[in-house]
């Protein structure tokens, strides 16, 4: 478990479910999680609740532009949406939408790295992130899945400052001079999100979500509306058990049952 009230320039620091229909989303990932929520007047947007600390957000599809599709979007803190929008270009990507206020939160830039994979540089005011992580029902990492490690290494490091080193089968995105995660985890704690093998499939960027029990969480996805991609099994080398699930939207995310025997 990791309580938190601020993040650093350089780290992811929220996510947001892109949904064609807020209302049912909140309700399967309730199920699934958990979660009450907060919401504007509108229930254009709605922040998940996990005791009583904010944890994700369901924002509304309809708002993110015309080519958006259901979906999990990362957010990683800047000290200037503005800032990380103008770079973008110079670091071999493109930026899609912004900056844009979005009162009272903060300051978004929607950019896309070499390989199109989207993810967003957030600018906090009165939303700093997620204030609980790695724990059941909540977020605890993301990850890219790219054609091209070494386009992704070099936009992401002009970006964010991130640093890449194997980890067995997978990449590690470091931020050096990061401290986060817990002190016993098997990483190093400046991690602050994974890459996966070289992919055939397009670039994008996905989401980790813990839960006490996969199996029971992939059943509830199924019961809520949605379905599941990969049945829950254990990864190869990790103490994990994980099943990859959609929602009813289609927005796809992962989540992860820590082992601990």
């Amino acid at each position: 478990m990791s309580e938190r009230e601020s993040y650093p320039t350089g780290v992811p620091c929220w996510i947001t479910c892109l949904a064609p229909d807020v209302h049912e989303a909140m309700a399967f990932y309730s199920e699934v999680f958990g979660w009450t929520y907060k919401t504007d007047q509108q229930v254009t947007y709605a922040v998940a609740i996990l005791r009583g600390r904010e944890v994700a957000g369901i924002g509304s599809l309809a708002q993110a532009g015309p080519d958006a599709q259901p979906s999990w979007i990362t957010e990683v803190c800047v000290d200037s949406a503005d800032a990380a929008a103008e770079r973008s270009s110079a670091a071999g990507g493109q930026l899609l939408a912004g900056p844009l206020d979005m009162p009272p939160a903060g300051r978004l830039a929607v950019l896309a790295d070499p390989s199109g994979a989207v993810i967003c540089a957030f600018e906090p005011d009165a939303r700093r992130g997620a204030q609980l992580v790695n724990e059941p029902g909540a977020w605890s990492m993301s990850a890219l899945s790219t054609p091209d490690p070494d386009a992704a290494a070099r936009f992401y490091g002009a970006m964010f400052g991130w640093e890449r080193e194997e980890f067995g089968p997978m990449t590690m995105w470091r931020r050096p001079g990061y401290v986060g995660g817990e002190p016993s985890q098997p990483v190093p704690r400046d991690v602050v999100a994974v890459m996966s093998p070289p992919a055939e499939s397009p670039a994008q960027w996905g989401v980790d979500l813990w839960v006490e029990d996969a199996g029971v969480a992939a059943a509830a996805a199924v019961r809520a509306g949605g379905a599941i991609l990969s049945p829950p099994e254990r990864l190869e080398g990790l103490p994990f058990r994980s099943a990859v699930l959609a929602d009813p939207a289609g927005a796809v995310f992962r989540i992860s049952q820590l082992l601990t025997d």
